[in-house]
C-alpha cells in the first residue's frame, strides 16, 4: 500500500501539485480503524501509526531515484529490497517483474488528469507477471 501511495504523492509533486491531506489523513484513519479492528488496543494502535508514517515517508522520500525529473521515474532497488526480503536473492527473477511494475504503475498514474488520479489507479492492470 505505501509503495503505491507513494507513487501517487510522487506524481501529485512532478506535476507540481500539492497532494489533499483529506486523502492523506483518509488513507491513515483507515489503516487505525483496521488495527482497532484486529483487537490492538491505544497504546498499541498509536505506536503501529508512528512506525507507518515513517515506514510512509522512507519509501516516499527515496523511492524515485530521479525525483527532481519532471516525468521520469527510477524505483531505488535497495529500498525495495529493504521492505521485501524475499525480493533480496541474487537468484529471484520477481525482482526485476517488481520493479518494472511499479515503473508501469507510475507511468499509468502520471498520464491521469489530478483530479481522477487516485479513482483511475484503480483501474490499472498489469500483464507482465506469468
Amino acid at each position: 500500500m505505501f509503495f503505491h501511495f507513494s507513487i501517487l504523492m510522487i506524481c501529485y509533486k512532478k506535476k507540481g501539485k500539492k497532494f489533499d491531506q483529506k486523502t492523506y489523513d483518509i488513507f491513515f484513519h483507515n489503516i487505525e480503524n483496521n488495527l482497532r479492528e484486529l483487537g490492538y488496543g491505544d497504546v498499541t494502535v498509536n505506536k503501529k501509526m508512528k512506525e507507518f508514517n515513517k515506514i510512509l515517508y522512507d519509501i516516499l522520500l527515496k523511492l524515485d531515484l530521479k525525483y527532481k525529473d519532471a516525468n521520469t521515474f527510477e524505483v531505488n532497488k535497495n529500498l525495495v529490497k529493504k521492505y521485501f526480503s524475499q525480493l533480496n536473492s541474487k537468484e529471484s527473477p520477481k525482482l526485476s517483474v517488481f520493479l518494472d511494475y511499479l515503473i508501469n504503475y507510475f507511468n499509468f498514474c502520471f498520464e491521469k488528469p489530478l483530479n481522477s488520479i487516485i479513482k483511475q489507479s484503480l483501474e490499472f492492470k498489469y500483464y507482465g507477471c506469468t
